[in-house]
């Protein structure tokens, strides 16, 4: 069996270990970004809700250290223990309990440490106030100081940093397609049933930009109706007309291991990318199910804006309502609606409760609608299910390399597997 490597103190791995500023940043709506512990999960660092701050609370949150690029930040609770790496190109400070790592690259490769820290080992020694067996709450700075590392040679360093992280820039990869997909989907769906585009090309006697089988289906002239002008043709409906509630209740005696759950709590917001589920084996109160598919739509607190389309057979929160179209040429069509943020924002204005404000099916369905003929809506339909279908499929191969990375990287980290060295310097080559 291979020897483990050495164990050393954080702080003799880093040039500069840097606590944030104790004090709330002040948030602007635009301006240069404040990283919170809700950005920092699994290693990555995920902006797709950012908060900001002004140029002058920036320089005086930047005084201690101005982050760059390679960079860690770890959070010091609530969570504590995520940690992620500033990536190139990113201008951004410290928000609220959380520290800067920079790796003395004399001494410790910046990924290998990002790895490092992610392990059980590491995870294990940063739940555990050191001396006294008792779990702590906040990672203080002389603790975290005194992190134990695993730390091989330099170059090992670097051949398991490049194993982990090939898989990694694969997952990110993934990730930026799904977005560019959903950005697709919602300027076209947005063009065709917001803005009316193809009509108003007409109109205007200018080029659709579409093919001709297409651009024949839209009318050359918007009507009066009680929506506002709506394409001649169209009618003025709601979205129950094109759309229904799946109402299949689950006991939870009836949900076993092999049932995937799908909570609010996996739901992201504002991405209709669906990346996390977990097994229903702990599940104690009955929820809905729901088929591969399936738009699955956040009632709770609907201002979340969680809406998703599921790319498995499953259960969900009952506080998830489950959609489906009334025909499969209308899919597209009732998934950019739904995702809409005008749609969104109608539901929360009617939903109910103080705390806990919930939005109903009978006023989702009530959503004024104009809908086009079913040839317009199959061939929506026809350019947007190959870009879902493409989601989902991403999705799964990205929980795949998760699976795999994750395997690998406790066993590489407390070196239980060995991978050569020299990957490590054909990789910086390569790069």
């Amino acid at each position: 069996m291979p020897d483990k490597p050495p164990r050393v103190r954080l702080s003799d791995l880093c040039e500069q270990i840097t606590d944030c500023p104790h004090s709330t940043p002040v948030w602007t709506n635009a301006g240069v970004i404040v990283i919170r512990n809700q950005n920092i999960r699994n290693g990555r660092l995920d902006l797709s809700t950012p908060s900001y701050t002004d140029e002058q609370h920036f320089e005086q949150r930047s005084r201690r250290a101005r982050l760059r690029a390679g960079d860690l930040i770890l959070t010091r609770e609530a969570p504590m223990g995520e940690v992620c790496m500033v990536p190139q190109d990113l201008r951004c400070c410290l928000g609220q309990r959380m520290v800067m790592l920079r790796a003395d690259p004399r001494k410790c490769h910046s990924r290998f440490l990002l790895y490092a820290i992610q392990s059980e080992e590491v995870q294990h020694e940063i739940r555990v106030n050191e001396g006294t067996g008792s779990t702590v709450s906040n990672l203080r700075i002389p603790l975290l100081e005194a992190l134990p590392i695993p730390c091989p040679p330099l170059p090992e360093q670097r051949a398991i940093a490049s194993v982990l992280g090939a898989l990694d820039d694969k997952i990110d990869l993934n990730r930026r397609m799904c977005q560019t997909l959903e950005e697709m989907a919602r300027a076209l769906f947005k063009s065709w049933f917001v803005d009316f585009d193809p009509v108003r090309a007409k109109m205007e006697s200018r080029d659709p930009g579409l093919p001709k089988e297409i651009a024949d289906l839209f009318p050359s002239r918007l009507v009066d109706s009680e929506l506002g002008p709506i394409p001649e043709g169209w009618t003025a409906s709601n979205f129950g007309c094109i759309a229904e509630a799946r109402r299949e209740g689950v006991a939870a005696n009836q949900i076993d291991a092999a049932t995937k759950y799908i909570g609010l709590e996996h739901m992201p917001r504002r991405s209709i990318s669906l990346w996390e589920w977990e097994s229903g084996d702990a599940i104690e109160s009955n929820k809905s199910r729901f088929a591969k598919g399936d738009i699955l739509f956040g009632k709770l607190r609907p201002y979340f804006h969680k809406v998703g389309v599921a790319p498995i057979d499953g259960v969900c929160s009952t506080d998830i309502i489950v959609i489906q179209p009334k025909n499969r040429a209308a899919f597209s069509a009732v998934l950019g609606l739904a995702s809409s943020d005008d749609f969104v924002a109608y539901t929360d204005k009617r939903s109910a409760g103080t705390r806990m404000p919930r939005t109903n099916w009978s006023d989702m369905a009530a959503y004024p609608v104009a809908v086009p003929p079913s040839a317009v809506l199959s061939a929506h339909d026809s350019i947007i299910r190959p870009l879902a279908e493409r989601i989902a499929s991403a999705i799964h191969e990205v929980r795949l390399l998760q699976a795999l990375r994750d395997t690998l990287l406790p066993k590489l980290i407390a070196g239980e597997v060995r991978v050569p060295a020299s990957l490590g310097s054909m990789q910086e080559m390569a790069s």
